[in-house]
């Protein structure tokens, strides 16, 4: 399923990113990679507020529409 779409306040992995290798690669450094957990906290105005380990990101809901977690 669509990190996008994902159950708020459930821990899931990130199982296929389909993005740019730039952009994999910049998530990637902010702790978003294939096999790492997160939680998606809400939905705010367009963006997915996500727990990445110990801190909070905000995504793009277009961006997180192409992250897919299981």
């Amino acid at each position: 399923m669509a990190l996008g779409i994902a159950p708020f306040g459930r821990e899931m992995e990130i199982k296929k990113i389909v993005l740019d290798e730039k952009t994999v690669k910049h998530l990637s450094d902010l702790g978003i990679m294939v096999g790492s957990k997160v939680t998606s906290l809400s939905d705010s105005k367009g963006a997915v507020i996500l727990k990445v380990r110990d801190g909070r990101l905000a995504l793009n809901k277009d961006l997180a529409m192409r992250i897919f977690v299981a």
